[in-house]
């Protein structure tokens, strides 16, 4: 993409997440693994979705018993990380939670070639900073309007604290792993204080290292006419006092951010995993044996055959 253009798709990037809009749903991890319940002795689709991901879970369903097998036992090689003949909760949980996220490490290998510029198969944070900033850098003059510099300016040292950040070894470059960290903060444990500290910024206003109200309303909704508030809004500033600012002195922390954006009440890939040892841990010693996983495999990935009887089922209209 020609600089220039890149640059100013990033300022209109910039002015967007600015702006209060009318209503932003701020990021939350943790998401549910599928829209289906859990129906065991049945479909199994949740399984399958929070196994495979919901698009190779399609794939699936089109090949035979035989062929379904044959794919899960590599994929419980790839599971088994130190190769003991076991699969345990922490693997499966950190396979599911891999699944999940499967679609930023694809996002990060389209963008790759365009930060990577001397092909090293790292991007450092002098490449990063051509690769985006450059144009602007080179040309301030061409950026003299006010809030053009102001976002750059602001953008560019946050940028730089976050990829420090997520450079886990210092080395000033980063891997493909700390490279979807920095892009995708949200998805890493290490990243999430700057997620939060990055909330607060955007809605603190007033720079008083808190949230009030009025911030937290003003980051969902913006009074584009005169009239009262929708009573989404009035259901909003209800949520504020009653769960967001949990110690009652009007504002919000970064702890009671944290607890907004971030919440950590369930963790569902850890749920899933339990779960699929449970069903298929034929002695009970809390691991998995290939044989054990292969025997219940219609619960890891399934198959058109075996889901062939449930689909005569299905109301025809809904096909």
């Amino acid at each position: 993409m020609d600089m220039y253009w890149f640059t100013c798709l990033l300022l209109c990037v910039v002015e967007a997440f600015s702006k209060p809009t009318y209503k932003r749903e701020r990021v939350h991890l943790d998401p549910v693994l599928s829209r289906d319940p859990h129906e065991d002795n049945r479909s199994y689709r949740y399984d399958h979705e929070a196994f495979l991901g919901k698009e190779e879970a399609k794939t699936f369903d089109q090949l035979s018993p035989e062929e379904s097998k044959d794919r899960l036992g590599k994929i419980v090689d790839r599971i088994d990380g130190d190769k003991d003949g076991y699969v345990t909760t922490d693997e499966l949980k950190s396979w599911i939670n891999r699944v999940q996220k499967r679609y930023i490490y694809e996002n990060v290998a389209k963008v790759w070639t365009d930060y990577d510029l001397n092909k090293d198969n790292k991007i450092s944070w002098d490449e990063y900073k051509k690769a985006t900033y450059g144009y602007y850098l080179a040309n301030p003059e061409e950026f003299q309007d006010v809030t053009d510099q102001f976002s750059f300016k602001k953008m560019l040292p946050r940028d730089e604290r976050r990829f420090q950040t997520a450079d886990l070894d210092g080395d000033a470059a980063a891997s493909r792993e700390e490279f979807t960290a920095f892009l995708h903060p949200e998805e890493f444990d290490h990243m999430k204080d700057i997620v939060v500290l990055e909330t607060l910024e955007d809605i603190d206003k007033n720079g008083d290292g808190h949230v009030d109200e009025d911030e937290y309303i003003a980051d969902m909704f913006a009074h584009e006419v005169e009239g009262p508030e929708p009573d989404w809004v009035k259901t909003e500033r209800e949520q504020f006092a009653d769960f967001r600012d949990t110690n009652k002195d009007g504002k919000m922390d970064k702890e009671e951010i944290r607890h907004w954006i971030l919440p950590q009440d369930y963790d569902h890939a850890q749920a899933e995993a339990r779960h699929l040892v449970y069903e298929s841990d034929l002695n009970k010693d809390q691991l998995l044996t290939k044989e054990e996983i292969l025997e219940n495999w219609n619960m890891f990935v399934g198959s058109q055959a075996t889901n062939y009887g449930e689909d005569l089922t299905k109301n025809h209209d809904e096909l």
